[in-house]
Protein backbone atom coordinates (compact mmCIF):
# COMPACT_ATOMS: atom_id res chain seq x y z
CA UNK A 1 0.00 0.00 0.00
CA UNK A 2 1.17 3.69 -0.76
CA UNK A 3 1.47 5.73 1.77
CA UNK A 4 -0.38 9.42 0.75
CA UNK A 5 2.42 12.16 -0.73
CA UNK A 6 1.94 14.38 2.71
CA UNK A 7 3.38 11.09 4.72
CA UNK A 8 6.24 10.03 1.99
CA UNK A 9 7.43 14.03 1.76
CA UNK A 10 7.20 14.42 5.36
CA UNK A 11 8.89 11.40 5.89
CA UNK A 12 11.44 11.18 3.37
CA UNK A 13 11.88 7.95 3.76
CA UNK A 14 10.44 4.87 1.29
CA UNK A 15 10.06 1.14 1.79
CA UNK A 16 11.21 -0.05 -1.19
CA UNK A 17 8.63 -2.18 -2.17
CA UNK A 18 6.32 0.55 -1.93
CA UNK A 19 7.91 2.11 -4.80
CA UNK A 20 7.03 -0.66 -7.19
CA UNK A 21 4.66 0.61 -10.38
CA UNK A 22 5.38 4.15 -9.67
CA UNK A 23 5.24 6.16 -12.84
CA UNK A 24 8.57 8.19 -14.25
CA UNK A 25 8.18 10.80 -16.77
CA UNK A 26 10.54 13.41 -17.93
CA UNK A 27 9.90 17.62 -16.67
CA UNK A 28 7.90 17.76 -19.31
CA UNK A 29 5.42 14.62 -17.96
CA UNK A 30 6.11 12.39 -20.96
CA UNK A 31 5.71 9.05 -19.48
CA UNK A 32 9.26 7.45 -18.98
CA UNK A 33 7.96 4.11 -18.05
CA UNK A 34 7.94 2.37 -14.24
CA UNK A 35 9.95 1.38 -11.35
CA UNK A 36 10.06 -2.04 -10.92
CA UNK A 37 12.47 -2.17 -8.41
CA UNK A 38 15.66 -0.98 -6.41
CA UNK A 39 18.57 -2.47 -6.17
CA UNK A 40 21.16 -2.30 -2.99
CA UNK A 41 24.65 -2.61 -2.41
CA UNK A 42 24.95 -4.08 0.88
CA UNK A 43 28.69 -3.35 0.88
CA UNK A 44 28.52 0.21 0.40
CA UNK A 45 24.64 0.60 2.31
CA UNK A 46 23.24 2.35 -0.32
CA UNK A 47 20.61 2.33 -3.63
CA UNK A 48 22.95 1.17 -6.48
CA UNK A 49 20.35 1.61 -8.98
CA UNK A 50 16.40 2.10 -9.53
CA UNK A 51 15.24 -0.63 -12.43
CA UNK A 52 13.07 1.29 -14.77
CA UNK A 53 10.89 -0.77 -17.13
CA UNK A 54 10.68 1.38 -20.61
CA UNK A 55 9.13 0.15 -23.63
CA UNK A 56 7.31 -2.70 -24.54
CA UNK A 57 3.53 -3.61 -24.90
CA UNK A 58 1.55 -4.71 -21.40
CA UNK A 59 4.90 -6.27 -19.98
CA UNK A 60 6.21 -7.78 -22.89
CA UNK A 61 9.21 -7.54 -24.47
CA UNK A 62 9.84 -4.54 -21.88
CA UNK A 63 13.61 -4.22 -21.53
CA UNK A 64 14.97 -3.00 -17.48
CA UNK A 65 17.24 0.10 -17.23
CA UNK A 66 19.34 1.01 -14.42
CA UNK A 67 19.39 4.46 -13.37
CA UNK A 68 21.24 6.25 -10.80
CA UNK A 69 19.01 6.31 -7.90
CA UNK A 70 20.27 10.50 -7.13
CA UNK A 71 18.85 10.82 -10.60
CA UNK A 72 15.13 10.44 -9.82
CA UNK A 73 12.89 13.31 -7.99
CA UNK A 74 10.17 12.47 -6.15
CA UNK A 75 7.42 14.33 -7.15
CA UNK A 76 4.69 14.46 -3.87
CA UNK A 77 2.11 16.29 -5.77
CA UNK A 78 1.11 13.01 -8.40
CA UNK A 79 2.86 10.77 -6.71
CA UNK A 80 5.26 10.26 -9.36
CA UNK A 81 9.49 10.17 -9.88
CA UNK A 82 10.63 12.79 -11.91
CA UNK A 83 13.91 11.69 -14.48
CA UNK A 84 15.58 14.47 -16.23
CA UNK A 85 16.83 12.69 -19.67
CA UNK A 86 15.53 12.74 -22.98
CA UNK A 87 13.62 9.40 -24.04
CA UNK A 88 16.70 9.43 -26.63
CA UNK A 89 19.21 8.55 -24.25
CA UNK A 90 17.35 5.88 -22.26
CA UNK A 91 16.25 4.44 -24.73
CA UNK A 92 20.26 3.81 -25.59
CA UNK A 93 21.04 3.39 -21.61
CA UNK A 94 22.77 0.49 -20.31
CA UNK A 95 19.72 -2.24 -19.43
CA UNK A 96 18.97 -5.82 -19.13
CA UNK A 97 16.53 -8.58 -19.70
CA UNK A 98 13.73 -8.38 -17.28
CA UNK A 99 14.76 -12.16 -16.86
CA UNK A 100 17.98 -11.87 -16.44
CA UNK A 101 19.14 -9.21 -14.23
CA UNK A 102 23.16 -8.31 -13.12
CA UNK A 103 23.74 -10.47 -10.21
CA UNK A 104 26.52 -8.85 -9.16
CA UNK A 105 27.41 -5.35 -8.62
CA UNK A 106 30.01 -5.31 -11.05
CA UNK A 107 31.88 -1.63 -11.15
CA UNK A 108 32.92 -1.60 -14.46
CA UNK A 109 28.80 -1.58 -15.44
CA UNK A 110 27.87 0.22 -12.40
CA UNK A 111 30.62 2.77 -13.83
CA UNK A 112 29.28 2.43 -17.37
CA UNK A 113 25.81 3.67 -16.29
CA UNK A 114 26.31 6.03 -13.91
CA UNK A 115 28.64 7.53 -16.61
CA UNK A 116 25.74 7.36 -19.15
CA UNK A 117 23.76 10.00 -17.22
CA UNK A 118 26.05 12.23 -15.86
CA UNK A 119 26.40 11.15 -12.16
CA UNK A 120 29.26 9.78 -10.39
CA UNK A 121 28.97 6.43 -8.97
CA UNK A 122 28.33 6.11 -4.87
CA UNK A 123 31.52 4.64 -4.05
CA UNK A 124 33.99 7.07 -5.65
CA UNK A 125 31.35 10.23 -3.92
CA UNK A 126 32.07 8.25 -0.60
CA UNK A 127 35.62 8.30 -1.24
CA UNK A 128 35.75 12.11 -1.69
CA UNK A 129 34.00 12.66 2.11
Amino acid sequence: MRGTATEMQARSIIRGKDIEDYSVRNPQGEDLGTIKDVVIDTGEGCIAYAALSFGGFMGLGDKLFAVPWEALQYNATDDTFVLDVPKERLENAPGFDKDNWPTTAERTWLTGMYSHYGYTPYWERRMER
